[in-house]
């Protein structure tokens, strides 16, 4: 199933509707664009804080999922510890994906 997500995140991407980087993942948060978020599980314990402080504040999902070599290669660029998704349609499908293996944190 952790394929199906990787390979629907990729479908995102060629769609335009995943944003990667520290600083725009942020602002898509901050300014209700992004649906979900996700954090390579390989990442530093500081980086899911802060977005896991940062995306609950905001109501958006969070996920920690997969490493940052899976997620760069769905998105066919190199290594990436944060992806923020903004279509709710494809949030959805990849966050059911996901909580049939991982943990999902719904934040009201």
């Amino acid at each position: 199933m952790t394929n199906k997500a990787l390979s629907n995140l990729g479908m995102a991407m060629r769609a335009g509707k995943v944003i990667t980087g520290d600083e725009t993942v942020l602002k898509a948060v901050r300014q209700g664009k992004a649906r979900l978020v996700l954090v390579a599980a390989d990442a530093s314990d500081n980086t899911k804080k802060k977005y896991r402080d940062k995306c609950s504040s905001y109501g958006v999902p969070l996920a920690e999922a997969f490493t940052r070599d899976s997620l760069g290669q769905a998105l066919g660029k190199e290594e990436r510890v944060i992806v923020a998704i903004t279509d709710s349609g494809f949030a959805n499908m990849i966050r059911g994906q996901l909580s049939q293996n991982t943990e999902v944190e719904y934040i009201d």
